[in-house]
């Protein structure tokens, strides 16, 4: 079973305006509202490539409702935990004329201990030795930096294994309980090791050091450049595909998604990573934070390249 968990979910508000201006006054182009929040995301994506997922975290006012809905109505499992305050709303803000992409994101609500509590529970509850965890996505006020190296470690000591997507002292702290999979983009790389990171083999010398926690697999997501992976025994070049980008928003979740549901499967290394590459890229063609589509997925799989280092 792959169980994602969103402890901050949000509605995404996509807004596109054209020569977007600081300071003045700006002529909305068009506008759209789609349920988010990184271990949602992943589900979604794990929806449309054909496979299930339970999706966990915190939901507050009438914005939770709204998710809560949402994820419903598009038959995916979840049991989110409610708490007082409301879901937060993420403003994405997409100029094509200028070719920017700029993200104003809510802190979300507050959670109590109790609350961190009870969601401990939860996902111990529904955690089996062969469970795959997503943890992905930023931490509501309330919470301590560890709180994704806690639930790692809980997870492991019941024989599940864990994909960790996060960012600054959870990612390390995350990184230190020693999950399966490990996704960082360079920026979260380097905040991670407090290290500037300006070629590959800076990339790789520093990932490596991932690995010493035990980790199986380091994936780092550069963008339309592709990916660079490393374990124990390979380090792989997954070169980034040529398409129409619409939206960057969610392409690293799908990423996760693809890993989650490869992993799952049994797929075979080169399958798993040309999988994760052109899902992602499928996301990027999608305005939003809408999925890729699956026809667009497993046409651009017959184009990734993989060059080992």
């Amino acid at each position: 079973m792959i169980i994602t968990v969103t402890l901050n979910p949000a509605l995404d508000k996509t807004i596109e305006i054209d020569e977007f201006k600081i300071g003045n006054v700006n002529r909305v182009k068009s506008t759209r509202v789609d349920v988010g929040g990184k271990g949602i995301n992943v589900s979604k994506v794990i929806k449309e490539l054909q496979n299930k997922s339970l999706a966990l975290g915190f939901l507050g006012g009438s914005s939770g409702n709204r998710i809560k809905t949402y994820l419903d109505d598009s038959n995916i499992d979840n049991e989110f935990l409610f708490i007082k305050g409301e879901t937060r709303t993420n403003i994405k803000i997409i100029d094509n004329v200028n070719n920017t992409h700029t993200d104003i994101n809510e802190n979300g609500p507050s959670v109590t201990l109790e609350d961190i509590s009870n969601m401990k529970e939860k996902i111990l509850k529904y955690c089996r030795a062969d469970s795959l965890v997503v943890l992905s996505g930023s931490v509501p006020s309330g919470t301590s930096s560890n709180i994704y190296g806690d639930i790692i470690q809980e997870i492991k000591n019941k024989g599940g294994k864990v994909i960790l997507d996060a960012d600054g002292e959870m990612l390390m702290q995350g990184i230190k309980a020693g999950p399966y999979i490990v996704k960082p983009n360079i920026e979260e790389l380097e905040k991670a090791f407090n290290v500037v990171i300006d070629n590959e083999a800076k990339v790789i010398e520093t990932a490596k050091k991932i690995l010493e926690f035990g980790v199986e697999y380091v994936v780092i997501s550069q963008g339309s450049e592709g990916s660079i992976v490393i374990s124990n025994d390979k380090i792989a070049k997954v070169k980034g595909l040529k398409v129409e980008v619409k939206s960057t928003v969610g392409a690293g979740d799908s990423m996760v998604a693809a890993l989650a549901v490869a992993t799952e499967s049994n797929y075979s290394f080169e399958e798993t990573m040309k999988l994760a590459c052109a899902t992602s890229a499928a996301n990027v063609m999608t305005e939003g934070t809408q999925t890729g589509r699956l026809i667009d997925i497993e046409e651009l799989k017959k184009q990734v390249t993989i060059k080992y280092l």
